[in-house]
């Protein structure tokens, strides 16, 4: 039998970042994962065709970026002496596209987010109709809500810019991000921005404008250059991961599952899957809502239950790579994005070797495909087989990509993307109310899935470990 001070449950980035916090405060700590490897959906693939001949192609199987607007990612990538690893998207080919009726149809310049803030070029966008460009004009003139009820992000789209804005900017950007779908995403757990613009500003309009004039005005004040909405790391998100791995110097235990939690003297008492136990005074469980719910259950059932109520769907990618002479480029930009009207068995493609650089060789093409989720969950049912036709008809069908790919490599993640659904925010504080005493959760199910917010969810629910162990 062994003992620590806190026992780590999950090695992903958000178990990663709450052991490197742990680690830096001086607490002894083991980490628990029962994968043979650490990182959990980040996952960086370098396919080198010639040798050392020439670049490798950068694959990921998982995020392949995050954003800078929440500095933890960033913040982490400084401490570990990453920050000049980091690079950020190609600026001069950032254009996104968006299928309408059938066909890619550039996003108009100047929509932030879901927000028109440039007239002339969503004027002459054939991506909305007349009557469509009317009804988000009007947006100026729409009282704002001013409770604190959530609603869902279609009702608050629809609400404050009409129908065809939701149908061909919010639900394939926005659910999009998520995996899920817009009339049960909460606006409040996905979107929090758009409620204060509107409360604050009185519309996401002038609200956006305003934000934009700030970042300019900070800008010119600072002289520092900003840093781009989207970065990454020249050899890919992994990068992070093998710097924590390198770093941690408590146990980090792979192939180790967790079969139940009991409650001891001072502490908790973990089964492992190896048949050792491991007693600890705090545990943070970086794990799914159900596998904490699995593990929380004797202890506290009704948190339990709440955690089993959050919603998973599964999703997958497909990278493939072309020659760039044989499979030309007919987009100028990241990519496409597909709203659910349009019926597809994909939901977007990214240019990956167009958005970011070094993620190909010179003279090729490196494309992600993306399927699954709530948007396309049937695509998940097709094996591999009929996937990658299906993935080859509809890049022939949409980009008019119809040459053989040099590779391509296929990564499905069942269950792996929790949904916010309406409510999600209160959800979660009843769970974290009906914890046991010393036990803190942290990860993509609760306070925000991209890897700024499992990083800091980590690093916060380190903190309250820590503060509990000095207390």
């Amino acid at each position: 039998m062994s003992r620590c001070s806190v026992a780590v449950v999950g090695g992903g980035i958000a178990g990663l970042s709450a052991a490197w916090r742990l680690q830096k405060a001086g607490i002894d700590y083991v980490l628990l994962e029962q994968a043979a490897r650490l990182g959990g959906k980040i996952r960086t693939e370098r396919i080198a065709l010639n040798g050392q001949e020439e670049a490798p192609f950068i694959v990921e199987a998982g995020p392949d970026s995050f954003i800078t607007q929440k500095p933890w990612g960033v913040a982490l990538a400084r401490e570990l002496g990453l920050g000049d690893a980091l690079i950020g998207t190609n600026e001069r080919l950032k254009q996104t596209y968006v299928l309408h009726r059938g066909r890619p149809t550039p996003l108009p310049e100047g929509v932030l987010m879901i927000v028109p803030t440039r007239f002339k070029p969503f004027l002459f966008s054939p991506l909305i109709s007349p009557w469509g460009k009317l009804r988000m004009g009007l947006e100026l003139f729409i009282p704002p809500r001013r409770d604190d009820g959530d609603e869902t992000l279609a009702d608050f789209v629809r609400r404050r810019l009409g129908g065809e804005a939701l149908d061909k900017i919010a639900e394939p950007l926005m659910s999009g991000i998520y995996n899920a779908e817009a009339d049960k995403q909460s606006v409040l757990a996905t979107f929090p921005r758009f409620r204060e613009l509107e409360q604050n500003h009185g519309s996401l309009i002038r609200g956006m404008l305003a934000s934009q004039r700030r970042r300019s005005q900070n800008a010119a004040v600072s002289h520092d250059k900003p840093l781009p909405f989207f970065v990454t790391f020249k050899e890919g998100v992994e990068t992070m991961v093998t710097a924590l791995r390198t770093r941690l110097s408590g146990a980090l235990r792979l192939c180790t599952g967790v079969e139940a939690i009991e409650p001891i003297a001072n502490g908790y008492r973990l089964h492992l899957s190896d048949g050792a136990t491991l007693d600890a005074g705090q545990v943070i469980l970086a794990t799914p809502a159900f596998v904490a719910a699995r593990l929380l259950r004797p202890l506290a059932p009704e948190a339990a239950d709440l955690l089993d109520g959050i919603r998973y769907v599964s999703a997958g990618t497909i990278s493939l790579a072309f020659r760039s002479s044989e499979a030309r480029n007919p987009l100028n930009g990241y990519g496409l994005v597909i709203p659910m009207s349009e019926r597809r068995p994909i939901n977007a493609v990214t240019l990956s070797s167009v958005k970011f650089a070094h993620r190909a060789p010179e003279g090729r093409l490196l494309l992600r495909v993306f399927f699954g989720g709530s948007r396309s969950p049937y695509s998940m049912e097709l094996d591999d087989a009929d996937l990658y036709a299906t993935v080859r008809r509809e890049l022939d069908a949409l980009l008019g990509i119809d040459a053989e790919p040099i590779f391509h490599r296929i990564h499905r993640w069942p269950r792996s993307n929790p949904q916010y659904d309406v409510g999600h925010l209160e959800r979660i504080a009843a769970i974290e109310r009906g914890l046991p005493p010393g036990v803190h959760l942290a990860g993509s199910a609760y306070r925000g899935v991209g890897l700024p917010d499992c990083i800091r969810q980590g690093q916060e629910a380190a903190e309250r470990a820590a503060s509990l162990l000095s207390s």
